[in-house]
């Protein structure tokens, strides 16, 4: 019976698989704990140099302490585009990988420092700002951070109103907020394709990991439900990882979604995975740029790059 569990293990994507990564550089948002950390850790014992794009400098750099690797920390605040454009300001040569990790999951209702719905100001609107200012530096990977929840709440991008005001649940503004993360993809393949960039844009989604996200839940009930599901159901945050490290750095096609292969894509190996109809919307997806844009200011990051 061991020897079968050893050759299941063997034959198991995980991080041992990782290709050496020596002379890589890659940006982790959110990377101070949970699957952020688990995989900057991952990254870093592979030979790259892991940047932690954090909103807490001390806490990013107790994290950073801990893995075994070349690393540094930044700050980022995702929720406020200042912060954003501050940390695109400072970068300077390649990036070859950029992991949009960082998020937040059914909060109450609250605001960025622009005035954004939180979920969708941060999970899409503070990763498009910063996914399009660093673009002209990026040249492998961008792999972004979404969640099995695009097939829950509405099913769709309130275009007319992303703030969801007078109609807010902390549900329909994480699903919404995780539908645009695959929009967001979607649509930026595209356009590295048509630009003939050799860059790829990626999802994947952790499955059910235990991580210290759901215990920001706006719903007390739901928070007690979560810490069972997370004892008894969900892999932990290295298992979560995976499909991230997966997305980072295996030979897939652009625009790819990866997640777990177990049942309901809860937990298991990382393998490539489906989404609902609407995450593959390219009307959706070029209509969800377009207001991105105009929401945050900055526009096409391929456009950058000509001018300069």
């Amino acid at each position: 019976m061991a020897d079968k569990t050893d050759a299941l293990k063997a034959r198991t994507w995980n991080a041992t698989h990782l290709p050496d990564l020596s002379g890589r550089t890659a940006v982790v948002t959110g990377a101070n704990s949970g699957i952020g950390f688990a995989a900057a850790d991952a990254l870093a014992r592979a030979g790259a140099h892991v940047v932690f794009a954090v909103r807490d400098l001390e806490r990013g750099g107790a994290a950073a302490a801990r893995v075994g690797g070349s690393t540094e920390v930044r700050r980022l605040d995702l929720a406020d585009l200042a912060s954003v454009r501050e940390f695109a300001a400072s970068w300077d040569g390649p990036l070859d990988l950029l992991i949009n990790n960082a998020g937040v999951m059914m909060l109450p209702e609250q605001r960025t420092a622009d005035g954004f719905e939180m979920q969708f100001g941060t999970n899409h609107l503070g990763h498009f700002a910063l996914t399009n200012l660093l673009l002209p530096y990026v040249t492998s990977r961008v792999v972004t951070v979404a969640s099995g929840a695009h097939r829950m709440g509405d099913r769709v991008i309130h275009f007319d109103d992303p703030n969801l005001t007078g109609r807010y649940t902390p549900q329909r503004a994480y699903s919404q907020s995780k539908l645009a993360n695959l929009l967001f993809t979607l649509e930026l393949q595209r356009r590295l394709t048509e630009s003939g960039s050799p860059v790829r844009a990626l999802a994947a989604h952790p499955g059910w990991a235990a991580t210290n996200l759901q215990s920001h839940t706006a719903n007390p009930v739901a928070r007690v439900l979560m810490q069972v599901g997370n004892r008894f159901l969900a892999q932990d945050d290295t298992a979560g990882a995976l499909p991230t490290l997966y997305a980072a750095t295996q030979d897939l096609p652009g625009a790819s979604y990866v997640g777990p292969d177990g049942l309901g894509e809860m937990r298991g190996a990382p393998t490539l995975v489906g989404r609902i109809a609407a995450a593959s919307d390219p009307v959706a997806a070029q209509r969800l740029w377009t207001l991105s844009e105009e929401l945050t200011g900055v526009s096409w990051g391929l456009k950058i790059a000509a001018v300069l």
